[in-house]
């Protein structure tokens, strides 16, 4: 027998030791909560505040079933099997043609049934979440990952933050809806062919959003419900400029300066790891620093924003140590001491223990700010690069971790979440002291993201990745896939990271392929460590890595899609404005612009960036040449050559070392190619 009850605006029904609650949770959307007994309090997932946008649910309660219709969204709940006592089911439908979107599935006819739960008297455990799979269904978003598929029907993700894996469980229906596994537990989720399974290691109780629309109104619904990005800043849409390690002040203003004598746009140089005195000083070493107020200044009058590498690391040699450890404010252990990874820092002749700071922590937040603000924030720094913030713990043992939040095998997803919001609400704090709304606006450059980061000025780039043409085509797919996550702001290291010479031909070729996809990802950004490399540790460099680096031919291609970046911007300002309000990425999927189109849902080497551009990167060595699918329902523009293409078409597109692909939507006027002289534009 069940047990009906209407809770507010939510639908809430009892079975033997199960309480299951179906709530309205924006438009067109709902949250499903489920516990054995009773549902917990509080959580530490993305859904904490209710959109305020929805019109009225309504409840109806039959005998031994009831739907909650939101919009159109419609959730019935019944029993599966009436002549076994199961428990309830789920099953939602578009309310507007009654088709099933989305039902729950019994892992066993009897038992157990679509919710799982092996508990303990800690009220936590395993628990499992079936729906039915479909066999023409294709699965888009869950963040960024490296197996190098835009369509993730068929695979089992780990739900778990590593280096280049950013886990953000929420995924993109072709069937017409989206779902948010609300969990930041260690876990896995399933797409197979017999089931979709989510599970949790550890959980106090089940926690899944479910939205419906076109794939642009589930983007909105599921922005609404986690939280919108902020505008992006105008400055961070230029370059930004990077390697491995500037060794000083002087090396890094002669970078910027070089930029300025060779006319190239550079909004953004970045000072990467061990410019510090010691991890968790958070200050810059005065021996490679001397006067960092004037390279401020002369970075000012050029126009150029220093970014600052920012690990949640502590050394037990930091300033900062003994009282966070005192504290409380560093990561915990169930077992062993409160330290989770190794590194030479500063001065070190072999690889130390370090500790972590724990962000799920207030005060951890309070007093890593107060620190960051007088040693970087009152310098003028305002851009920071938060890496690492996996976190990057070795051996990756989350179970072990002991976190404000709760066990790290419970919350450890929502690490980078709250480091971001560290700095977001340092930033706004800031400038609420100063008066000055500019002061909050920054881009938190981070290695790893949760549901919800977006809202914090997270921006997240692709990791350590090698500079090699598979990973190339590894981040088409994983940038558009996090664009479905919910974040806006991303890219990658430009050329790849783990080394790439730059005498070499072969990588000269794949650096100018990497800079025309690189400029229309939503930040345009070269970094990496290139050959030769050294051991890990405070005293490297790295190779150069500069505009100019790769040789004459490359440099003169290179130029030209820095200039061309630069006539894009206002356009992307425009795309990105449309980020923050609606929840629309810049850069994605074919199948976001073109859902009725069949073919756009297939295409996973291609993407839109925003409405009017097209663009297909050349991911092949020695390439001149690809095959180009052009959405029906438009005409297309080749943007280098003008020739003029009819939509629902492939075709062969020559392609050039010094062209890329781009299309644009018949009648749109957006600036790729540089106006002639005495041609208007």
């Amino acid at each position: 027998m069940f047990t009906f009850s209407q809770v507010g605006d939510a639908l809430e029904v009892r079975h033997q030791h199960e309480v299951v609650r179906v709530e309205p949770w924006g438009t067109d959307s709902v949250r499903v909560r489920a516990a054995q007994g009773s549902l917990p309090a509080t959580d530490v997932g993305a859904l904490q505040d209710r959109p305020d946008n929805a019109v009225a649910a309504s409840i109806s309660i039959v005998g031994q079933a009831a739907t909650l219709i939101n919009g159109d969204l419609t959730v019935e709940i019944t029993n599966a099997e009436l002549e076994w006592p199961t428990p309830p089911r789920l099953r939602f439908l578009r309310t507007s043609t009654g088709e099933e979107l989305l039902a729950e599935q019994e892992e066993h006819f009897w038992w157990p049934g679509a919710r799982v739960y092996y508990g303990n008297r800690a009220a936590s455990g395993e628990i499992h979440q079936g729906f039915q799979a479909y066999p023409d269904e294709r699965l888009y978003g869950m963040g960024q990952r490296t197996h190098g598929r835009l369509n993730h029907k068929g695979l089992a993700l780990d739900l778990i933050q590593r280096n280049a894996e950013v886990s953000i469980p929420f995924v993109l229906s072709s069937r017409g809806y989206g779902l948010l596994w609300n969990n930041p537990a260690v876990g896995r989720v399933e797409f197979a062919d017999n089931v979709t399974r989510w599970t949790a290691a550890q959980a106090p109780a089940i926690d899944y959003f479910v939205t419906t629309g076109s794939p642009a109104q589930i983007l909105s619904n599921y922005a609404d419900a986690t939280g919108h990005a902020p505008r992006l800043p105008e400055w961070a849409s230029g370059f930004w400029q990077c390697k491995l390690r500037y060794r000083s002040q002087e090396e890094l203003l002669e970078v910027a300066r070089e930029y300025r004598r060779l006319g190239l746009p550079l909004s953004v140089i970045v000072t990467d790891f061990f410019h510090w005195t010691a991890m968790g000083d958070f200050k810059l070493d005065p021996a490679e620093y001397p006067d960092p107020k004037a390279m401020m200044r002369e970075l000012d009058e050029m126009g150029v924003r220093l970014m600052v590498s920012i690990w949640p690391t502590v050394s037990p040699l930091s300033e900062n140590y003994e009282a966070m450890r005192d504290r409380g404010l560093l990561l915990g252990s169930d077992q062993g001491l409160e330290f989770h990874a190794t590194i030479r820092d500063k001065g070190m002749e072999v690889a130390s223990p370090i500790a972590f700071y724990d962000p799920t922590n207030p005060a951890t937040r309070e007093f890593v700010w107060s620190v960051v603000k007088d040693n970087y924030y009152d310098l003028g720094v305002r851009v920071w690069w938060l890496d690492a913030c996996e976190p990057e713990i070795n051996p990756g043992t989350h179970a072990n971790l002991a976190m404000y939040a709760g066990p790290g095998a419970q919350v450890a997803g929502i690490y980078p979440r709250d480091n971001a919001r560290l700095f977001a609400e340092g930033m706004a704090q800031a400038a609420a002291e100063s008066g000055n709304a500019e002061d909050a606006e920054t881009v938190l450059l981070c290695r790893s993201a949760w549901a919800g980061s977006q809202k914090y000025s997270a921006a997240v780039w692709s990791g350590d990745i090698p500079p090699t043409w598979e990973s190339l085509r590894q981040q088409v797919r994983a940038g558009l896939s996090i664009a479905i996550a919910g974040i806006p702001w991303w890219t990658t290291d430009i050329g790849g990271f783990h080394g790439g010479d730059p005498d070499d031909p072969e990588f000269r070729e794949l650096v100018v392929r990497w800079f025309q996809y690189g400029a229309f990802c939503p930040l345009f950004r070269l970094h990496g460590n290139r050959e030769p490399r050294e051991f890990t540790g405070w005293d490297v460099s790295g190779g150069p890595n500069e505009a100019w680096s790769f040789g004459p031919e490359a440099y003169e291609i290179i130029k030209s899609v820095m200039l061309m970046r630069e006539r894009l911007r206002p356009y992307l300002h425009q795309q990105l404005d449309r980020a923050s309000a609606e929840g629309l990425p810049a850069m994605r999927p074919l199948f976001v612009d073109f859902p009725d189109d069949p073919e756009a849902w297939t295409v996973e080497d291609q993407m839109m960036f925003g409405p009017d551009v097209l663009v297909a990167p050349i991911l092949e060595r020695g390439a001149r040449s690809r095959a180009v699918y052009l959405p029906a329902g438009t005409r297309w523009v080749h943007a280098w050559s003008g020739e003029v293409h009819d939509g629902g078409l492939r075709i062969d597109q020559t392609a050039p070392l010094s062209e890329i692909p781009v299309y644009l939507r018949h009648g749109a006027d957006v600036p790729v190619v540089a106006p002639q002289p005495g041609v208007s534009a």
